[in-house]
């Protein structure tokens, strides 16, 4: 599989112009100077070697005093400028590195790379690269030459290494980059999800985590969109009275948007409490964007499950996935739990059951689903997010096998926002815990026993006591 050639990969080697660069020639004063290179290709070169400990060459047959510099900024040492047969160079490179050709990839675009590329253990290039390239290439990225294709590549090879350290082992427990297990026989994953009831104020948004750690949560959650991508058009010049004043919907949903600082602000707060933080993404942008911080895993929303390029931006991060199941029939379940599955069968997968309405009725809760999907779904670890109005709901599906509950959380259920009143208060979601914790307790191992503290009303109560009993300390 894919997914599989690219956790193999130790080395990327790239060509420079039409890859690195825009292929285009910019001259100074004594010649050839100047090359456009993209800094998201430069992070890729660092994510790649701090994340998955892949390195970067370069194999060219140019001659540029720029990408020197560039190279030497990066750390890549393996740089091979002036080539004229570049499989030669490969074959070297592999030699003196005691590489096999399964562990090195290569990205190219033009008709000189194709040798290499066939000597490769995977092959990819840019978008406009010249189609006989592209008919080659294992890959063929959405991104332009100079415009991010290396990158794109760097990603999917770091999201595989990751994936490899994340994926679902015997037992069904998917491990978490914060040490915190999912699965059966652990201790159940309780999230506070503080979603957008900041209300747009990261004091607020504090205070919430604070209360989440003195309850014992496991997590606190937030939402991540991008306005201009996730409101209609047709809705962005709606006015709606809030905190604010009276101002359009589309100021409305950037005002209780948090941006860089705040989550940068929200990471080392949690890393501090030592308690998880993760998010809902609603679009591809918003995954780019968190990409930022080393959450340990990603959230859909309901809305979202027949979203298959924002499920596909996620699977590419390697990161574990929880699918929301609210509003969704089988069908649409299942296409997209075998979208997961396609991308790598072992994708360390979660799917939380759930009814999306808020707050939802009693009757409407429908809890044997997580039984329903356990068994529908085996070795994925199943879960429940909840939007009822009480406590013993939720508690109840962890009796049931929830492996990981979700509620949304609030300082006040009055305050103004739309996710108040299905929102569980502090003192609430303390009971919540507790009481879940007790359930887990009390649920035991099935296995059916005389407690010694039953021996006392043994003696006092029975007529015949087993033979087995009768040495014991009945006092």
């Amino acid at each position: 599989m894919l997914n599989e050639k690219l956790s193999r990969i130790k080395l990327l080697l790239t060509d420079c112009d039409g890859v690195l660069t825009d292929g285009g020639v910019y001259y100074g004063e004594t010649g050839e100077e100047f090359k456009k290179f993209d800094i998201r290709d430069g992070m890729g070169v660092e994510r790649l070697r701090n994340l998955a400990g892949v390195t970067t060459g370069i194999i060219t047959g140019e001659l540029s005093p720029s990408l020197i510099r560039r190279a030497e900024k990066l750390k890549i040492t393996e740089l091979h400028l002036g080539v004229k047969d570049k499989p030669a160079v490969f074959e070297e490179i592999l030699n003196r590195l005691n590489l096999q050709p399964d562990e090195v990839a290569y990205i190219g675009d033009d008709t000189n790379d194709l040798g290499i590329m066939k000597l490769a253990g995977l092959s990819a290039c840019p978008s406009d690269a010249i189609s006989f390239v592209k008919e080659a290439a294992d890959i063929v990225c959405e991104s332009k030459g100079g415009a991010g294709c290396f990158r794109e590549f760097a990603e999917q090879i770091i999201a595989s290494h990751h994936a490899i350290k994340t994926k679902l082992p015997a037992n069904n427990t998917i491990w978490l980059n914060s040490g915190k297990k999912i699965g059966p026989g652990e201790p159940c994953y309780i999230i506070a999800e503080i979603g957008i009831n900041h209300n747009g104020s990261l004091e607020i948004a504090k205070q919430l985590i604070d209360e989440a750690v003195a309850a014992k949560a496991s997590a606190v959650k937030f939402q991540k969109r991008t306005p201009e991508i996730c409101v209609p058009k047709d809705q962005w010049n709606i006015m709606r009275d809030t905190p604010w004043g009276r101002i359009t919907y589309i100021d409305y949903k950037r005002k209780t948007e948090f941006g860089i600082a705040e989550y940068a602000t929200i990471d080392q707060y949690c890393k501090k409490l030592d308690i998880d933080w993760f998010v809902s993404t609603w679009d591809v942008e918003a995954v780019d964007f968190m990409e930022r911080f080393d959450t340990p895993l990603y959230k859909l929303a309901s809305a979202s499950l027949t979203d298959f390029p924002l499920i596909n931006r996620i699977l590419l991060t390697g990161k574990p996935l929880m699918l929301s199941t609210g509003m969704s029939t089988n069908k649409e379940i299942e296409a997209a739990v075998n979208l997961v599955r396609e991308f790598d069968e072992n994708y360390p997968l979660l799917i939380a059951h759930s009814t999306s309405a808020y707050p939802c009725k009693p009757e409407e809760l429908n809890l044997k689903m997580v039984q329903t999907l356990e068994a529908k779904y085996p070795g994925v670890p199943i879960g429940y997010s909840g939007h009822e109005t009480g406590l013993a709901t939720t508690i109840a599906a962890v009796s049931l096998g929830a492996t990981f509950v979700e509620r949304h959380f609030t300082l006040d259920r009055a305050m103004w926002g739309s996710d108040h009143a299905a929102s569980v208060e502090p003192q609430g979601f303390q009971r919540m815990v507790r009481d879940i914790r007790d359930v887990e307790t009390a649920t035991g191992d099935g296995i059916k026993k005389v407690y010694e503290s039953e021996l006392g009303p043994m003696k006092r109560l029975r007529v015949n006591i087993s033979d087995e009993y009768k040495d014991k300390s009945l006092a």
